[in-house]
């Protein structure tokens, strides 16, 4: 069975605070986009076997995807083995869940290989046993998330609003970013005006109330995300933000010719830029 991962957007995100668990407690509004992954399975005899067309990316225990297929076959007493095989067009160490989705993926598609019938609620359940993002990528969509991600409800679907996404060349690490974020004091942003603006479907008032607490850690470290975030803005966005604990970044359009030559500015010099779009999956 073929599935195609889809990966997010954070349209916001708020740090409540540290858990005694070493996770946190956040505020964030998560958003589909139309960039994926493929993740294809077979049943094998015994084992997990898992490949990958992206040589950066391990393919043992440290893969989210793979630790999803223990999991599972774990929790539920499987006595096959599995093949999974990775197509990635996410970059990875993005802010945009290239990981979680592709460990989503694999738990619904051996709930239905292996026939076990699991609510969304259950293979949330599972989900985030092995990462904060999982639990948003069974779901996808528009959705305000709590907790460390987990609590979920869903919002008006935002369709077909133009994306440009940049993703500089380097990686950034959330562990080190969430340390950072530990020891710093910051205003906790407010909400309430951009879920109004989701409600109405006003681009204009979500594009000016995008926010992201970490991302005075990330340009902090790497100044060059202010810059990229300052170019996308001359080049018409409604607004831009970085997504998730970075470095990418991503600017919303309502205008696809405005959005078009922001990609071909951005592609002079970086060499991972998409222009895109939310969906609902």
């Amino acid at each position: 069975m073929k599935l195609k991962a889809y990966g997010k957007i954070n349209l916001f995100l708020d740090v409540i605070g540290k858990r005694v668990d070493g996770y946190h407690n956040l505020k964030m509004i998560m958003q589909t986009i139309n960039l994926w992954d493929e993740v294809d399975i077979e049943k094998t005899d015994e084992g997990i076997e898992l490949t990958c067309d992206n040589v950066n990316l391990p393919t043992d225990k440290r893969n989210i995807a793979y630790k999803a297929a223990e999991l599972f076959i774990n929790t539920y007493n499987i006595n096959s083995g599995v093949k999974i095989k990775i197509k990635k067009n996410i970059p990875i160490e993005a802010g945009l869940a290239g990981g979680s989705t592709d460990g989503a993926a694999v738990i619904k598609i051996l709930n239905v290989i292996f026939n076990k019938n699991l609510s969304e609620e259950e293979m949330i359940g599972l989900g985030k046993k092995i990462g904060a993002d999982v639990p948003f990528c069974i779901v996808g969509g528009t959705a305000k998330c709590e907790g460390i991600g987990e609590v979920i409800k869903p919002l008006k679907p935002l369709r077909n609003c133009i994306l440009v996404l940049i993703k500089p060349n380097f990686g950034v690490s959330t562990k080190e970013v969430f340390n950072k974020i530990d020891n710093k004091s910051y205003i906790h942003p407010r909400i309430d005006k951009i879920l109004k603006g989701i409600d109405e479907g006003d681009l204009t008032q979500i594009g000016s109330n995008l926010n992201n607490v970490l991302e005075q850690v990330t340009i902090e470290q790497n100044p060059v995300i202010g810059d990229i975030k300052k170019m996308i803005k001359a080049n018409g966005s409604l607004g831009t933000l970085m997504s998730g604990s970075g470095p990418t970044v991503y600017g919303i359009f309502d205008d696809l010719h405005k959005a078009e030559n922001c990609y071909k500015e951005a592609i002079k010099k970086y060499n991972q830029v998409f222009l895109t779009k939310t969906i609902i999956p």
